[in-house]
């Protein structure tokens, strides 16, 4: 028998911690609403988000990645895969899901995941606050048992409404307002917070008192998830072949990771414990998804509001995320009719209790004070996420947070200084341009160079510039063909130097010609 002496076998055991263990419950309560909101929202029977939930926490809870970072089902999704099932059949998203699943993959394969770490802290701010604003408005409704509008203009446009208990059902109302006071009482008696999480009080208590009393309210009901199973069939394959089906592909596979990973990036700033490996991260999506295509569920993504309640439920390891799968296995496949005790409106009061607390209401005045650019990348990122979606936002608040930074670089300093003409002239005006000419920073230039006396000669010293782009270099070569034509005295000269020094090659007593050479 062949020995490998660096070899030590390791077998230990699955230990879970107390805190892992509450916290993984915790989880499970925040996770099973989302589920099954998510999945009737896009159009699908509940159980598909329930199946997603379970791979999320059985199969991609179990890989390499993020440690603390929660998937599931995303409300992220939930309209391009309401605009599959109803484009290309239910039996079709199995494929659509089990093909972006590989892409995944693919790409964590390349380390094309390592990309997502040049995220912005305004934009991953302006993520968590954007997602907070919209589960709080959706979950108002969930709380009072009233029909959501289905867009989230509409949503908003129908608070009013809301207010004045227009298809309001009282019963939920108190329910869930009564577990919205647990949830910011308890925490204040710390020793029985740390015993018990205040979720699962909240929870607890609004169970209780529904069927003690009898009320009227909205409870939770799930089916087996055994029918709800759709593996794809030999005919949905054929789809692949199809341009608008593979363009809906790449959009789950893109979309799906940049939630992944933009939420591994914020998750990562909640706690101190091990940073996420990206592409190990999004590989560990791709399986995920991958096992829900074989499945027919919907497509999983790492869920920001389920992983900010894991962080903040103490969990230290990956055994929170892998049991809370466990507990949507046994109470959603196994036990059914316990969830029926649950009212409706006591999960939503736990995801409105969450969503405020992603909101950074107490760190944006200060921000504001101190820097007001990031101040407002973080207020347009949350603005277009509730306006638009998540994906959008995001990439709004990227695209804006690097332009603010081009203009921040951007910086062009100028000079002038008299050099004293030896026959007691009004001598020759220098002018030293230094740091980044960008076209952003070109008005300014020319302003400065325009208003230069018409009547001296000038000495133009690029020697200063670390960078100048085609805009800038063109427009102070028609600033000096222009100045050349007016000089009556004699021609304007360049010291327009390389930065290592030296005239440029080409150069005719420093004509301007050679300005080029600067950039």
């Amino acid at each position: 028998m062949r020995r490998f002496p660096n070899y030590r076998p390791s077998f230990r055991p699955f230990l879970v911690s107390r805190a892992d263990f509450t916290a993984s419950l915790v989880v499970f309560l925040v996770a099973l609403p989302l589920c099954v909101g998510v999945a009737v929202a896009s159009g699908v029977p509940a159980e598909l988000g329930l199946i997603t939930g379970i791979v999320g926490g059985l199969v991609t809870g179990l890989l390499p990645g993020s440690s603390l970072q929660v998937s599931g089902p995303a409300a992220g999704l939930t309209v391009l895969v309401y605009e599959a099932v109803h484009s290309y059949g239910a039996g079709t998203l199995g494929v659509l899901v089990l093909a972006a699943g590989v892409v995944q993959v693919g790409l964590g394969v390349l380390r094309l995941g390592q990309w997502f770490r040049a995220v912005s802290v305004s934009v991953v701010q302006g993520m968590l606050a954007g997602i907070g604003l919209v589960l709080v408005v959706g979950q108002l409704y969930v709380l009072a048992d009233a029909v959501a509008p289905g867009t989230m203009g509409q949503k908003l446009g129908g608070l009013p409404r809301l207010a004045l208990g227009t298809g309001v059902t009282g019963s939920a109302v108190a329910v869930g307002i009564g577990a919205l006071l647990v949830l910011i009482l308890w925490p204040k008696w710390p020793r029985a917070a740390r015993l018990v999480p205040a979720p699962l009080v909240a929870v607890g208590l609004a169970a209780g008192a529904t069927w003690l009393l009898d009320l009227p309210v909205r409870r939770l009901a799930v089916s087996g998830l055994l029918d709800a199973v759709r593996p794809p069939g030999p005919g949905d394959w054929a789809r692949l072949t199809e341009v608008g089906v593979i363009g809906t592909v790449l959009a789950f596979a893109l979309i799906a990771s940049a939630e992944s990973l933009f939420g591994a990036a914020a998750v990562d700033r909640l706690h101190d414990g091990r940073r996420t490996d990206y592409d190990k991260e999004l590989i560990a999506q791709g399986t995920g998804n991958a096992v829900c295509g074989l499945l027919g569920s919907l497509p999983m993504t790492a869920v920001i509001v389920r992983s900010a309640a894991n962080v903040r439920a103490g969990a230290r390891t990956k055994a929170s995320r892998v049991l809370h799968g466990v507990w949507l296995l046994l109470f959603a496949a196994v036990l059914p009719g316990a969830l029926g005790v649950i009212p409706v409106a006591a999960p939503a009061a736990v995801l409105l209790h969450a969503g405020f607390k992603l909101v950074p209401v107490r760190a944006l005045v200060p921000l504001w004070r101190e820097h007001r650019g990031e101040a407002v990348v973080l207020a347009v990122t949350a603005g277009t996420i509730v306006a638009t979606s998540l994906f959008e936002g995001v990439l709004v608040g990227l695209l804006l947070a690097v332009a603010k930074t081009a203009w921040d670089i951007s910086h062009v300093h100028i000079e002038t200084q008299e050099q004293p003409d030896e026959q007691g002239g009004d001598g020759v005006l220098r002018v030293r341009v230094a740091g980044h000419a960008t076209f952003l920073r070109l008005p300014k230039l020319l302003d400065a160079l325009d208003g230069l006396p018409r009547d001296r000669t000038v000495v133009l010293d690029l020697s200063g510039l670390h960078h100048t782009d085609h805009a800038c270099a063109a427009a102070l070569e028609g600033w000096a063909a222009e100045r050349k034509a007016r000089e009556t005295r004699e021609e304007p000269r360049l010291s327009g130097q390389e930065r290592g020094g030296g005239e440029p090659d080409g150069a005719e007593d420093g004509r301007i010609a050679t300005l080029g050479s600067t950039t």
